[in-house]
């Protein structure tokens, strides 16, 4: 590996590192955003993966060289195996080819992600994009609540409650940043995605932020004084909200309110209806997108007017459709970075790559607590944030052991 890791860079252009850096940036960065470019053009938002995607494969064969294989990719051909089997067997599904081309691209990009960030592309680098794409989707979402009038934030993302997914699973990325060279646009960044997400009223999304917040807090990546500095700054644009646009914000919180009580009925009956799923078909389960093809017969038409919803929770609406063998595989996507991430926290000491990857671990734990109460298994973030624990790791053992084939020939 650290072979690969050394030769790789000195044989792989500058325009061919440049591009790759460009594209991986995209790829991330434009992912909170995908409403507005599929708004522009159906398949925009799907460009940069694809663009990037290429170029790797096409400077890889270029190079002659590819990375040997690593547990997550053996993770992700093995899901990529079960996807295979499970949508074969349900071809006739009304969904099924729908939900699989779905599922691919993430595999094959969490895998190509994790290589580029191991080599060519700085880990920081990606952490910047993320927040910076959410930055913008935050402040689509104040947008679309002040001067839209929107009862609850939207922004770029049909649902309120994927926003709040996007932001809450960027805010976490920002302590890795030098906070001493850029405190001010720090800070109003954390505020924009703060307040973004609280303006989208979702509850699953505010369970996740104060996950993150408290995993930097235990792993004293944030200092206290931070916190009380944000949790300030985030009191006092309330207050000035609720001056501007007191009115709407009532109104926006008694619709959240009117409606909070029937969103917990119908979550209650597609849970039951998923483990009904999963128990009835565990080996390969109901193929993807079987959920939705067959709630209402689950259910016995318990929605009259949704007959074709999601779970609105990943972890059993994944073992519903690919089965236990299936689920296990994708729950091992977040486990091997939750590993990585922590080898990464042990080796690293008190430098940047500790920040980096407790950052990593606080935003894939936001991700994981959200995605109790969403479907989020087909939005960037959990897979992005996998590749990038998986990098951290890998770059750190690739210093050490260049630290240590330094020693050894000083030593000699």
């Amino acid at each position: 590996m650290t072979a690969f890791a050394v030769v790789v860079p000195a044989r792989t252009g500058t325009r061919a590192v440049t591009l790759l850096r460009v594209l991986a940036c995209a790829t991330v960065g434009l992912a909170p955003v995908e409403g507005y470019l599929t708004a522009v053009q159906g398949q925009l938002g799907k460009l940069a993966p694809a663009l990037l995607t290429a170029t790797w494969l096409a400077v890889r064969i270029r190079e002659r060289r590819f990375p040997p294989p690593t547990p997550l990719d053996a993770v992700l051909a093995s899901l990529a195996v079960v996807l295979a089997a499970t949508a074969a067997l349900h071809s006739s599904g009304p969904f099924t080819a729908e939900y699989t081309v779905r599922w691919l691209p993430f595999l094959v990009v969490t895998a190509v992600l994790a290589d580029v960030a191991s080599h060519e592309v700085p880990i920081r680098w990606l952490l910047l994009a993320a927040a910076a794409g959410a930055t913008v989707a935050g402040t689509g979402a104040l947008y679309s609540l002040v001067v839209e009038g929107q009862a609850r934030a939207s922004g770029p993302q049909p649902d309120p409650n994927d926003l709040a997914y996007f932001l809450v699973a960027a805010l976490p990325l920002l302590a890795a940043l030098d906070r001493r060279r850029w405190s001010v646009p720090l800070a109003t960044t954390g505020v924009v995605l703060v307040v973004g997400a609280a303006a989208t009223f979702s509850r699953g999304g505010a369970l996740g932020l104060a996950a993150a917040v408290g995993w930097l807090l235990l792993r004293r990546v944030v200092p206290w004084r931070v916190l009380a500095a944000a949790t300030a700054a985030v009191v006092v644009v309330g207050a000035g909200a609720l001056l501007v646009a007191g009115p709407h914000l009532d109104r926006a919180v008694r619709e959240k309110t009117f409606i909070a009580a029937s969103n917990v009925d119908t979550r209650e009956l597609r849970w039951q209806a998923a483990a009904r799923m999963v128990t009835a078909h565990p080996v390969l389960g109901v193929g993807p997108g079987g959920f939705r093809e067959q709630y209402a017969a689950e259910s016995h038409d318990a929605e009259v007017d949704e007959q074709t919803p999601v779970a609105h929770n990943m972890y059993l609406e994944v073992a519903a459709e690919l089965g236990l063998p299936g689920f296990a595989l994708f729950a091992a996507v977040p486990g091997v970075a939750a590993v990585a991430s922590e080898r990464t926290v042990r080796r690293a000491g008190s430098g940047p790559r500790r920040t980096e990857a407790a950052a990593i671990q606080a935003a894939l734990l936001a991700v994981l607590v959200t995605s109790t109460f969403l479907s989020e298994q087909y939005y960037l973030p959990l897979w992005s944030l996998t590749a990038l624990a998986v990098a951290a790791e890998t770059r750190i053992r690739r210093e050490g052991g260049e630290s240590a084939d330094a020693g050894a020939a000083r030593d000699q």
